[in-house]
């Protein structure tokens, strides 16, 4: 394959990596103002989870801030990842870029 198709080739994977950690970025952000908010209800007020088409009534606060909290650092971790990924890729594609310019 020649050095012009894998640029284009590394420009999509590119533009793909940074539109993932833009969604994960707004998933880790959504994720952590549902943990403040469980945190800020108060006790005496119910608390509801989504199971699929409906709501749920949480008995276990600690348990949902525990679980809130394991994703939320598994989404971190994903977000980490992609982000050397895509770093990987504009390092690629700078050097694809030189080799063609000279």
């Amino acid at each position: 394959m020649e050095q012009a198709q894998q640029l284009q080739i590394v420009v999509g994977e590119v533009q793909a990596a940074r539109q993932q950690v833009a969604s994960l970025n707004a998933q880790l952000r959504e994720l952590e103002g549902t943990l403040k908010a469980v945190k800020e209800q108060p006790e005496d007020m119910a608390l509801h989870r989504q199971m699929g088409t409906i709501l749920v009534e949480v008995t276990d606060r600690g348990q949902l801030l525990s679980d809130l909290e394991k994703t939320l650092d598994q989404m971190r971790l994903a977000v980490e990842t992609m982000s050397k990924r895509e770093a990987e890729l504009i390092e690629t594609y700078e050097t694809l870029k030189q080799s063609l310019e000279g």
